[in-house]
């Protein structure tokens, strides 16, 4: 992630500029998203906070994702991480957002949504968008893939 920082410290950098901040929602990358920032010095001006939301029923109480959703398409789908965007941009009152839940591996996956299946959500103040994603590789390295994934959708948004 080391070639990372330097993005995510531009992103900083541009947030702060803006005077934005930034939450985000995490499944399958458990706080890797975060973690990247917190790295950077400065990060606490733009960062409000974020959640790893690993279960559905956390899912469902802390970001609002009706069971409805999760029922019909679950956690592992655009729907799903719609509403996690949703929740969490209203949870941490964020200007900007990201979410992402999917399938690490090595188990878990299906025929429908094999391992290295994940959704990523960006949520800016004009636009909302989710990337449908087939990582491979171990669970690190689709982990890994995602939260690069991610930073970077985040920095094409702001024209880093």
């Amino acid at each position: 992630m080391k070639n990372i920082n330097n993005v995510v410290e531009k992103i900083i950098q541009e947030l702060s500029r803006q005077n934005k901040t930034i939450s985000f929602a995490e499944s399958c990358t458990g706080g890797r998203i975060a973690a990247a920032f917190t790295a950077i010095s400065g990060a606490s001006a733009v960062l409000n906070g974020s959640c790893v939301t690993y279960s559905n029923e956390i899912k469902h109480r802390w970001l609002g994702v009706e069971n409805e959703v999760l029922e019909e398409y679950g956690a592992v789908s655009s729907q799903c991480v719609s509403k996690m965007l949703e929740g969490i941009q209203k949870l941490a009152r964020s200007d900007y957002a990201i979410a992402v839940s999917g399938i690490a591996g090595p188990s878990g996956g299906t025929e429908l949504k094999p391992v290295g299946t994940v959704y990523i959500g960006l949520k800016t103040p004009s636009l909302q968008e989710i990337f449908h994603c087939n990582f491979s590789g171990s669970r690190e390295a689709v982990q890994e893939q995602a939260t690069v994934f991610a930073i970077e959708k985040l920095a094409k948004c702001l024209n880093i």
